[in-house]
Formats: structure tokens, sequence, C-alpha cells
């Protein structure tokens, strides 16, 4: 077979196979005709690849066109929910407002009903005073009037008698008038002149009585005029106990406060043995402006006195229950061990210590009180507040610069809106 399929060439003398050669071209047909083919698919394909390329192209366009036409849409959805929402909103703080305005009316009209209940009722005040001022001053008119008239009628009773007696008589009553009117200008003057040390006296007397009065148990010495010293001496007495000490007291009732009184003072206060001393007086001391001690000696004003010489007192009988107690020193700390391990101390303790609890317990009770109240109203305050800037905000909004700035809602140096001309 191999040999019936190839040939000689007569020319050069070579063998060449047949088959070989009718394969190369066939192959080559096939190629051929396949490149063809290729070439042929190759263009449908390039023009396939154009129209998809114009396609995608003009889908893209339309994507974008349809995305644009959307967005548009879904910001008009948009703008409508949002002013839907708004209006609700909207709504919703003017119902609130309108309720909030409606109580803040309400409690005005309430507080202006009261404030006109209270207009009239001082108005009718003031017109029944008007009226009694007005009756007042009629009446005085016509006593005036009719003592007037009397003293006319006398005046000429007095007249007509006058002028029936004798000259004589009349010299003696213009004389006696004369002698009547030089004897009240003396007294007048003597009045003036005893003025100062009748007002001592007056509270001299006042401190004696108050003394006498608050003290029954104590005895009130009054020192006679003309005697050296104060004016009077208090002696301590209790119910058990006889003479547990001695205050001096002297009062004062001049325009100025002389300093030679307290040295004065303090050698009365020795003369007589007395445990304390006590200035009364209507005019303090320079350097001490109320109650207080100078000097070892008290000085203090007719108010201040009551009350001091009730702790002085005290003082007195503690100071002399002091010294009692230590004459018996071992009796009095049996006593004492006894009275501190009784059940009677330990009661009182025990109604000290529960007063000062429930006077604590009430004490904090009133103070969460009050807290609460503080909250609410501060809570209250709060929300009108709130209530009011959102509505000022709203009316700003739709108004604009129609609308003239509240400072309290503004930022700090924000420029006051005005009308544009």
């Amino acid at each position: 077979m191999t040999n019936q399929t190839k040939i000689i060439c007569p020319e050069c003398g070579a063998s060449i196979d047949v088959q070989d050669v009718l394969a190369h071209q066939l192959e080559a047909g096939i190629k051929k005709k396949y490149d063809s083919l290729l070439h042929e698919e190759q263009m449908k394909f390039n023009v396939q690849q154009e129209q998809l390329l114009r396609d995608k192209e003009a889908f893209e366009e339309k994507k974008k066109r349809e995305n644009a036409l959307f967005q548009e849409r879904l910001e008009k959805q948009r703008e409508e929910d949002r002013k839907i929402m708004q209006q609700e909103i909207r709504k919703k703080i003017s119902e609130e407002q309108a309720a909030e305005l409606g109580l803040l009316q309400k409690e005005l009209n309430e507080k202006s009903e009261k404030l006109r209940e209270l207009n009239q009722a001082k108005a009718e005040i003031e017109r029944l005073k008007r009226e009694k001022q007005e009756a007042k001053a009629q009446a005085e008119l016509e006593a005036e009037k009719k003592l007037n008239q009397t003293l006319s009628l006398e005046r000429d009773k007095i007249q007509k008698l006058e002028a029936e007696r004798s000259e004589l008589k009349f010299r003696e009553l213009e004389k006696q008038l004369e002698d009547q009117k030089k004897l009240t200008e003396e007294m007048k003057r003597k009045q003036d002149q005893a003025s100062g040390q009748f007002q001592g006296e007056v509270q001299e007397l006042a401190i004696e009585e108050w003394l006498a009065t608050n003290f029954p148990l104590d005895t009130i010495q009054e020192i006679k005029k003309g005697e050296r010293g104060g004016d009077c001496l208090q002696i301590v007495h209790t119910r058990t106990q006889q003479n547990c000490g001695t205050i001096y007291y002297e009062s004062k009732r001049t325009k100025q406060f002389q300093q030679a009184w307290l040295e004065k003072f303090k050698a009365d206060i020795r003369d007589k043995g007395a445990d304390i001393g006590v200035i009364v007086t209507e005019v303090m001391p320079s350097d001490l402006p109320r109650m207080g001690q100078k000097e070892g000696i008290w000085i203090c004003n007719y108010e201040e006195f009551k009350g001091l010489s009730g702790v002085l007192r005290q003082t007195i009988i503690q100071i002399h229950q002091m010294a009692a107690a230590q004459e018996n020193k071992g009796d009095k700390m049996h006593l004492l061990y006894h009275y501190l391990t009784s059940s009677a101390f330990r009661m009182q303790i025990e109604a000290i210590v529960e007063g000062f609890i429930q006077l604590k317990d009430d004490l904090e009770s009133e103070k969460r009180a009050m807290q609460k109240i503080w909250k609410q109203r501060e809570k209250q305050i709060e929300k009108v507040l709130i209530n009011t800037t959102d509505m000022y905000g709203s009316i700003k909004g739709i108004a604009g610069n129609a609308v003239e700035n509240v400072r309290a809602l503004e930022l700090p140096g924000a420029e006051p809106s005005g009308s544009e001309e």
C-alpha cells in the first residue's frame, strides 16, 4: 500500500506520497473553508457585539431616566410625607398649647376675678373710710358751730356782766389773770427741770413692779431717795432655800451714757455686798450697741432687762446649790448615783430622746413634702417654657421677621428683628 501511494518525480527522481499531497490539499481546502466561516462568524459576532453595546447603552440610558424619575417621585413622596407629619405635629402642638393656654387663661381669669373682688373690697373700704371721715368732719363741724354759738352767747353774757361791773373789779380780774400767767410759767419751768428725774423714777418703779410680779418669792428692796447707791436690790429666794444671792439694779434715762456710772455703781455693789450688778439704761454705750457686760457690770435696755433678770436669777440659784452641794459631798454623791441609776432618770432621758426623734422625723417629712412640691412646680414651669418655645419657633418659622424677637428665647448677641421698610 505504501508503494502504491507514492510516485517518482520524472525530473528530480524524488519520491512523492500522493496521500500526503491529497491530505495536504484537503487540509488546505478545509482550513480555507473554515477560515472563511470563522471570518463570517467573527463578522457576525462583531456586529452582534456592537448591537449588544448599543442595546446596553440604550438600557443604561433608560435605566438612568427611570432612576431619575423614581428618585423624583420618591422625593415628592417624602416631601408629602414630611408635610403631613409636620401638619400632624403642628396640630398636636397646637392642641397641647391650646390646652395649656386654656388652663393658664382659666387661672388668669380666676386670679383676675379674685383681684377684682379684692379691688372692690378695697374700694368699699376706702369709701367707708371716706364716709366715716366725712361724717366725722361733719360732726366736728356741727360741734364747732355749736361751740362757737355757745361761746358767742357766753361772750355776750360776759361782756354784758363786765359792762355792768365797776372798773375796779375789772382791774382786779386783770391783775389776777397776770398773776396766774406768771404762776403758770413758773410751774412750767419747774416741771421741765423735774421731767428728767420723773422719767427716771417711772422706769425705777416699772423695774421694781416687774421684779415683784414675776419673782414673788424674792425680796425687792427699794433704795430710798437720798440714800447712797442704786435703785433697788433683789434678794433671791426659792421654796426650799433662802437668801441665795442678790442682784443690784440701777435705772438710767438720760440722753448720753456716762462712763463714770460704772465706777460709782461698782462701789455701790461692794457696799451692799451684791453678787451681780445691772444698769438698765435707755441709751447704750457707744462700744456696746446691745445687751452685754462691761467692766463686770451687765448693761441692757428695759426690754432686754426682762429676759436678763430671769437668766441672772437662775445663775445665782445654781451657784448657791453647787456651793451647798459641796457641804455634804458624800451624801450628795450617793443620792446622785441612785438617781442616775433609777428608772425615773432613764424614762426622762427616753422622753427627751423621743421628743428629738419626733422633731427630726417631722422636719424630714416637711423637707420631703417641700421637695416634692418644688419638683412638681419645676416640671410644670419647664413644660410651659418648652411649649412656649415650640409655639414661638413655629410662629417664627411661618411669619419670619414679621414677628418681633423675644430676647429670652434667642441666642445671646442675636440682633433684634424689626419691620422691613
